[in-house]
């Protein structure tokens, strides 16, 4: 078949195409995953990410070339979710740049896109690796540069550079020796391949599906506004206290202990972090003074602030109450949750999963979470609504987890009427440090600095099951394995869920360690957390133990160490 030109009708077909080949295709990207996790999820985000660009796409009818570009570089970049998302985005939208202008592409222009597509994705990546879809992507970019000029035929072209492609993503094992060891190709590459072979399907005439469904999207909800949450809740502690003791004395680890042991005597959801000069307190009590008392004897205090929080308690139910029979008199229930308040200067927009990790969260002072993470990656477009959400010149965005950073990012990069500061933090007690590190008054550089800087202090774990048979790092996996990840790597693999953390644990911990934290999942148990804390505390008597609700799904325990 010899095509040499393709219309804006036919590139419309071909992505379409493509779109729901990745469609169809997911899984078996998904199981490409190098990590045997349950949340394998590179065919599902990039699925996610094409699919929000071929929604709008499949609706035009007729459109001229600008029209088309616009939809699927618009859609896709809101669209975008995970890493492989966000630069399938860009690749789209540096190819939708270089034809937006004419009215026919043909090889010359073709190869031109493919060049400005990967020099848009390697843009968007801070630290690019080899190995990845960006090397599939480049590949493909030379090769199309080394055909240019040999045919004119576009379908000749393109089956010999989506042939080239593939023989690069072969070699990707050799370029990431994870990869090698999971015995495994790029799984990005894998997907970025399978959208241009459905692309190029529908070029050659092939049977093809181009309806597009409607694909789900995360919830995101302002924080203190969920009123099951707000209504449910039990207030031991009626007054949130927060302040900041102005060091006068010596104020060390031990002086920490005893401090964070009083407040626990008198109230809850304790917060207590020493910085060279200053002290900043959180804790929920019914007799703030006993508090204040007691912080006066190490110096002087600053940015007091007490709130009655059953009287807010029972107002926000009242107003919300409100506020979601008006927006269902309209027909318009998913507007209810959103908190309307007076601008501010500071906002903070958090990624969470699970029931006790969002309401630690919202106890921090985050306004709104995006419910997602390691099951769901939110799209960009996700962020972008709980920015709007947002009432406030300054927002902090949280994303984390390290598959979530470059859709933040895309985010703030899409937003003009507001200061977008994203803390790159990978995990959720990442997330948590970056909140603690936050201090009113400071400018939002000196904020991000403090915040970023607080993440190198913590290490963080998981814990959860292998969905398949690997070998990793010399460790031998089986499906159904219990394995302990750490930031870097997975330490520990073991068949019981309780031992299996502990050796986290260990292997996480150092002479320098202070604080271990906790955080219980849906398949973990508060009796089981205790019993991880007994046999870590028999370890080191002198390390400060936490045990925190999490609620998290797939994951038994999130674990830090500080």
């Amino acid at each position: 078949m010899n095509i040499k030109t393709m219309d804006t009708s036919l590139i419309q077909k071909c992505f379409l195409a493509g779109a729901n080949t990745i469609d169809a295709k997911k899984e078996v990207i998904n199981d490409l995953n190098v990590f045997p996790v349950p949340d394998g999820d590179t065919g599902t985000n990039m699925t996610m990410t094409i699919m929000s660009a071929a929604k709008e796409v499949a609706a035009l009818e007729n459109p001229d070339m600008k029209t088309l570009c616009k939809a699927i570089s618009g859609g896709s970049l809101r669209g975008a979710r995970g890493n492989s998302g966000v630069i399938l985005s860009q690749l789209l939208r540096g190819f939708t740049k270089e034809i937006i202008n004419v009215e026919e592409v043909d090889v010359d222009v073709l190869t031109k896109a493919f060049e400005r597509a990967v020099e848009s994705a390697y843009k968007a990546v801070m630290k690019p690796k080899e190995g990845t879809i960006l090397t599939v992507a480049r590949g493909g970019a030379e090769k199309a540069l080394e055909l240019n000029g040999r045919t004119d035929n576009i379908a000749e072209f393109m089956n010999k550079v989506i042939m080239h492609m593939r023989d690069v993503l072969d070699q990707t094992p050799e370029m990431l020796p994870v990869l090698k060891d999971a015995g495994v190709v790029d799984s990005g590459g894998e997907g970025l391949i399978t959208v241009l072979e459905g692309a190029y399907a529908a070029l050659i005439g092939k049977e093809v599906k181009y309806e597009i469904e409607e694909p789900a999207t995360p919830a995101t909800k302002t924080a203190g506004a969920d009123i099951d949450v707000v209504a449910e809740a039990d207030i031991k502690f009626g007054y949130c206290t927060e302040f900041i003791i102005m060091l006068e004395k010596k104020f060390d680890s031990a002086d920490e202990r005893e401090f964070k042991a009083y407040l626990e005597s008198i109230g809850d959801s304790i917060v207590c972090v020493a910085d060279e000069d200053i002290v900043k307190i959180h804790v929920h009590t019914n007799d703030p003074g006993l508090a204040i008392q007691k912080a006066l004897t190490y110096g002087s205090l600053t940015r007091m602030k007490i709130d009655n929080m059953r009287e807010e308690h029972n107002e926000r139910v009242i107003q919300n109450a409100q506020k979601i029979a008006e927006e269902q008199k309209k027909g318009n229930t998913a507007s209810a949750a959103i908190s309307e308040s007076e601008k501010k200067e500071n906002g903070f927009i958090s990624v969470s999963v699970g029931e006790g990790l969002s309401e630690i969260f919202r106890e921090l002072g985050v306004d709104c979470i995006i419910e997602g993470g390691q099951t769901m990656n939110p799209s960009t477009e996700d962020i972008l609504g709980a920015i709007r959400r947002v009432n406030a010149d300054n927002i902090f965005v949280l994303p984390n987890n390290g598959n979530i950073i470059l859709a933040a990012e895309q985010a703030r990069e899409l937003t003009q009427d507001k200061n977008i500061v994203v803390i790159p933090t990978k995990n959720i007690p990442q997330g948590i440090a970056a909140m603690i590190n936050f201090v009113e008054g400071l400018t939002p550089e000196q904020n991000e600095e403090a915040m970023t800087e607080g993440l190198a202090d913590v290490k963080s774990g998981q814990v959860t099951y292998a969905v398949r048979d690997t070998v990793i790092d010399g460790k031998e996996i089986k499906a159904g394995d219990i394995m302990g990840l750490s930031d870097k790597t997975i330490e520990t693999v073991g068949t019981d869920v309780v031992e299996t953390t502990i050796d986290l644990l260990k292997a996480m911990m150092d002479d320098e360690s202070e604080l271990v934290t906790i955080y219980y999942g849906e398949e973990g148990t508060e009796e089981d957390a205790e019993k991880i804390a007994e046999s870590i505390q028999e370890l080191d008597d002198e390390v400060e133990i936490e045990i925190q609700y999490g609620g998290q799904p797939i994951y038994y325990y999130f674990v830090s160490v500080e």
